[in-house]
């Protein structure tokens, strides 16, 4: 069975189309969401913070805008992973209100577990990605 990383809403359905993803930036629009695009070759759960594509898209109103910059990330990125933000400012904070994959390698390598036991036979778990066994920007290569 093939590794499927699981990452934001929709993570365990098929992945989108463009015409899906499209709808769900329209949807974060219309709530007056701001949107921002990010990717990474280092997905580890832990890793929140992704190399960002460009600026965030504040104001913005054209979804096909969105789907343009995603489309530039892809080209640029083909085998990296690659999610789209939508920031709820409502709160008066950095409140993500929708996050979800939009790009991932062909083929994904998935975690292994290490165990680690520790003091008073306590047991410590650690999640390593087999991509980072690989240099950065070699991860997904093939």
């Amino acid at each position: 069975m093939a590794f499927r990383l699981t990452q934001g809403t929709f993570s365990y359905l098929p992945d989108l189309t463009d015409e899906e993803i499209l709808k769900q930036v329209e949807y974060a629009l219309n709530n007056g969401w701001a949107i921002s695009i990010e990717f990474t070759d280092d997905p580890h759960p832990r890793n929140v913070y992704w190399e960002m594509w460009d600026l965030p898209m504040f104001d913005l109103k054209d979804p096909a805008a969105v789907l343009y910059e995603i489309r530039q990330c892809r080209a640029a990125y083909p085998n990296h992973y690659i999610r789209v933000n939508a920031y709820d400012r409502s709160y008066g904070r950095q409140t993500t209100a929708l996050s979800f994959i939009v790009n991932r390698p062909k083929d994904e390598p998935g975690f292994h577990v290490i165990r680690q036991e520790v003091r008073d036979r306590q047991i410590r778990y650690t999640l390593h990605s087999y991509a980072t066994d690989r240099p950065k920007g070699e991860r997904y290569n093939g």
